[in-house]
Order: C-alpha cells, then structure tokens, then sequence
C-alpha cells in the first residue's frame, strides 16, 4: 500500500461494549507511554499508551451521547464511556488541535510504536521498564533523562 493511500485508510476503534466507536485518518503525531499519577489512577494501570491526532482527522461514528468527560487538572480533560467506564481520550488546553486516543482502544496497527516514556520519574515503583525507548520527566514530563535512568523510583508529578 502507497504512503497516500495508507494515509486516507481509518483506524478504527471502541470502548469495551462498543457504545462509543471512533476513527482517524494516519498519520499519527505521536505515541508515547505516560506515567504520570493521574494517567495511572484514572486508568488502573502502571502507564497507558497514548496517540496523538489533529482534531480533524478524528471522528466519532457512534455512541456520542455515552461519552462523559471531567477535568482532571487545569489543562487535561479526560473522556470515557458512561455505560462500560473504557476510558478513551484526553483533551487538552495546551495542544487544543489534538486529540491524545489511548492505544488500547484501537481494532488496528498505527503508524508507529511507542516513542517515549513520559513522566518517567513519576512512574509506580512496582513498574520495571526493559525497553530502550527514551525517558523524559520534569516538571512538564518531557524533558530528556539521561540513558542511564534507573528503572525504578522518585516522585515526580503530573503538572
């Protein structure tokens, strides 16, 4: 398949019940795992998996009236379906033209792998990473950590 057409192709996904179903047009503008404290609470996991879109490659196909969103922080505002609680996407004041979709949603392949561990130093002590992806933290979560980052510790926050 051409560069073009792959582009044109919709990445589909859904919540746990398919109440909320969505698609997207590649290509992605990232993929990344945060570990933020918020992300791993909201979400019951060590880190989620996000991606990134522009806002008008994104579509909601069915299930609008079952998606609930609440602000997590001054900036975030999360989305998830009221009838399964599958949590879905993530708005934000500080890139307004994106939609962050969690991976973990998605029935196919993106355009890439994940890219970067956000929020490294604020990660679950119980969460070992063997990976060689790079790390990043501070206070806005990407600012780069030098390779040889010890895979557990600190306590970092999501700003």
């Amino acid at each position: 398949m051409d560069d073009q057409m792959e582009r044109a192709t919709p990445v589909h996904g859904a919540c746990l019940r398919g109440a909320v179903q969505f698609e997207f047009t590649l290509p992605t503008l990232f993929c990344g795992h945060c570990h933020c404290s918020m992300c791993r609470r909201a979400y019951g996991t060590g880190y989620v998996t996000w991606i990134g879109v522009k806002v008008e490659q994104f579509s909601l196909t069915a299930g609008p009236d079952h998606l609930a969103a609440f602000s997590s922080s001054d900036h975030g505002k999360p989305s998830f379906c009221d009838q399964c609680g599958s949590s879905l996407f993530c708005e934000s004041d500080s890139h307004p033209d994106v939609i962050d979709i969690v991976l973990a949603n998605l029935h196919g392949p993106i355009d890439r792998q994940p890219q970067a561990h956000y929020y490294f130093f604020d990660r679950a002590d119980w969460t070992v990473i063997g990976d060689e992806v790079p790390r990043f933290g501070g206070a806005t979560g990407t600012v780069p950590l030098a390779p040889q980052t010890p895979s557990h510790g600190g306590a970092e926050t999501h700003a």
